[in-house]
């Protein structure tokens, strides 16, 4: 079920996100239409924005926190897709395809969401060329992501996964100060996203750990050694 908090005034024109997302090739008119058009939320950790094998009625713009999107497994196990932050669409290649929902959208960490009905983005692609290309090399690009995990699961050991996603995470929402990555994930949604059990993710960052490689504080990851895990990551390539 959706628990939504009170809603949020988020002007596109004003949003500190808007260079990182592909409405930056919109015009200021068409901008001013999905700020007219749009709903803006503040959603509390945990909240499920839309379940898999929902229809979907458009698509959510995050503009801050993290969104976890994933689908359900044998015994209702998950298994992570990837995660979306501050600037990502999400939810698009359901609307324009039409079809069902192809994964769930769950709250990491608390965020602000955009909702921009069908609709608009309909008549958006329709007007707007450069949009909508933009819109078609997002599809391709998370089709390649989708593509190089397909292959990495079938090549790569366990451990090379982990190195692998640990500098994905770096890369995607980099590391403070002190070299511990921007996100805080249980051991379980490690395991999820390279498709193994909790307990192999648990011994092999003890594995990391003790090689200095990383080092841990709860849920806080802090890379030592990147050049090691690009290594480790590289084996099978």
């Amino acid at each position: 079920m959706k628990r939504k908090s009170n809603a949020k005034s988020n002007a596109c024109t004003e949003c500190n996100v808007n260079n990182l997302t592909i409405f930056n090739k919109l015009t200021i008119d068409e901008i001013n239409y999905i700020n007219f058009e749009k709903t803006c939320y503040q959603y509390k950790k945990n909240t499920i924005l839309y379940n898999e094998g929902n229809r979907i009625s458009g698509c959510y713009c995050v503009h801050d926190g993290i969104i976890k999107l994933y689908k359900t497994g044998i015994e209702g196990r998950e298994h992570i897709i990837r995660f979306a932050k501050a600037g990502d669409l999400i939810g698009y290649r359901s609307l324009f395809s039409g079809e069902l929902a192809c994964h769930s959208a769950k709250v990491l960490e608390d965020a602000t969401v955009c909702f921009i009905p069908g609709e608009v983005m309909f008549n958006l692609v329709e007007q707007n060329s450069k949009f909508a290309l933009e819109i078609l090399r997002l599809a391709c690009h998370e089709l390649d992501v989708a593509n190089s995990f397909i292959r990495d699961m079938a090549q790569k050991t366990v451990k090379e996964r982990l190195a692998e996603i640990l500098l994905i995470l770096k890369d995607d929402f980099g590391i403070d100060e002190n070299n511990y990555i921007k996100i805080n994930l249980t051991r379980e949604d490690l395991a999820n996203i390279i498709g193994t059990a909790t307990e192999s993710v648990i011994r092999l960052l003890g594995e990391f750990k003790d090689q200095n490689i990383i080092d841990i504080e709860g849920r806080k990851i802090k890379l030592l050694d990147i050049n090691s895990l690009q290594k480790i990551s590289e084996k099978s390539a």
